[in-house]
């Protein structure tokens, strides 16, 4: 097993992790610091980006990471495609700045979203849109099967009603993957997601949140009152599959999962880089030496790394299983727990042996501290992803394990 960088990304890593150090890390304090501004510098950016990834399985961004083309992929021999491409540019770019990232035009989850189920035709038709996602509700977090928001049909529309919380780009986005339900009764089987445009009637912003971290990025609430959307933009089957059940709109979250596990393994990567700078100013930092020879300081950066290292290892094997459509649900969750953790870990971590320095805003470390909680939390927080590996292992389903 080769556990290094392929080759053919090599060159898209190293272009990623430019635009992170000479892009993202000058403006980063800048946007921290005015929240809900929006960062005009990303506009130029995100059309270079374009035009980079115009035609090519392997892009930088979000849009690449589908089970889509893996079949196409494994027929020609090749193990490693869009999934893999798009965390390997995530990680980079979140070594800058993950709510830089989050901002990005054209970048967002929803775009993700979009490329793991719409069908060709959407996929044209959508294929320049930035979409934001709301799946979360007032009252409804982490159990996406509890969603309250409505879908109708009515002749060639959909009339959906309800609200949707903590959107990311939900106010900049050209347009939100709304998951909504056609059939309360039903359950988790009847829920469906659908592309609905900015200025849609019925649909409207009612307030950006104040957040702890990821400030660049703008996180919404949006409400949707006798909302008609085209039935065409209904993502995926729209018939209602009892015997599949909630696998279909769920498989989403097997292709993003890993892309929110590689923005923590990145963050992380950048604290420890940080750290390691700070510390060999004061420690000799030999790798070779025994852990009870060294330092309380030393010791620790290391256990960290050691951490960090599991972490990438895990995401980039999940992005690897859906590059060749293997079933990757459970290895999904371990990632997107593991990296989670691990980069709420290290961040304060690195704080802490950064004493002072770390505190301030001279430094970046406070800062990636706070970005980093939201990374355990959306996408599934912590505790779901834990279930959820759970019922895989033991063969359970949500009703029997709860």
């Amino acid at each position: 097993m080769n556990l290094e960088t392929p080759k053919k990304f090599r060159d898209l890593v190293n272009q990623a992790h430019q635009v992170a150090e000479h892009y993202f890390r000058p403006i980063s304090r800048k946007y921290d610091k005015a929240e809900h501004a929006y960062p005009k510098e990303l506009d130029l950016l995100a059309a270079l980006l374009d035009g980079m990834n115009a035609g090519s399985p392997d892009a930088i961004g979000a849009t690449s990471a589908s089970k889509r083309g893996a079949a196409r992929e494994q027929q020609e021999g090749i193990k490693n495609g869009g999934n893999m491409s798009a965390l390997l540019g995530v990680m980079e770019l979140c070594w800058g700045d993950v709510g830089l990232l989050l901002a990005m035009p054209r970048q967002g989850l929803g775009n993700a979203a979009i490329a793991a189920v719409a069908n060709d035709e959407q996929l044209a038709r959508f294929g320049g849109t930035w979409a934001a996602m709301a799946i979360t509700e007032p009252g409804c977090g982490s159990d996406s099967a509890a969603i309250r928001t409505t879908a109708i049909k009515d002749g060639d529309h959909y009339v959906l009603n309800g609200e949707k919380v903590y959107v990311t780009s939900g106010e900049r986005a050209d347009s939100v993957v709304v998951w909504a339900t056609l059939d309360k009764s039903l359950g988790r089987a009847a829920i469906k997601s659908f592309v609905v445009e900015h200025g849609t009637p019925g649909m409207s912003v009612t307030r950006l949140e104040k957040k702890l971290g990821i400030k660049a990025s703008d996180t919404a609430a949006i409400s949707f009152s006798d909302c008609r959307v085209p039935a065409a933009n209904l993502l995926g089957n729209p018939e209602i599959d009892v015997q599949k059940g909630f696998a279909g709109v769920m498989e989403t979250f097997d292709n993003t999962r890993p892309l929110v596990a590689g923005m923590a393994v990145g963050l992380a990567k950048a604290s420890l880089d940080r750290t390691r700078e700070l510390l060999k100013k004061v420690c000799k930092l030999d790798y070779r030496a025994p852990l009870l020879s060294v330092s309380h300081a030393e010791a620790t950066l290391y256990r960290l790394e050691a951490e960090w290292q599991a972490a990438r290892l895990l995401t980039l094997k999940a992005a690897w299983m859906a590059d060749n459509k293997l079933p990757n649900s459970k290895e999904a969750s371990i990632a997107k727990a593991k990296a989670g953790r691990v980069a709420n870990e290290v961040t304060l971590k690195c704080v802490e042996l950064a004493g002072a320095l770390g505190y301030g805003e001279d430094e970046l470390l406070e800062k990636w501290a706070r970005d980093s909680k939201i990374l355990d939390i959306f996408e599934g927080t912590q505790q779901i992803q834990l279930l959820i590996v759970a019922r895989r292992l033991l063969g359970k389903s949500s009703s029997e394990l709860k």
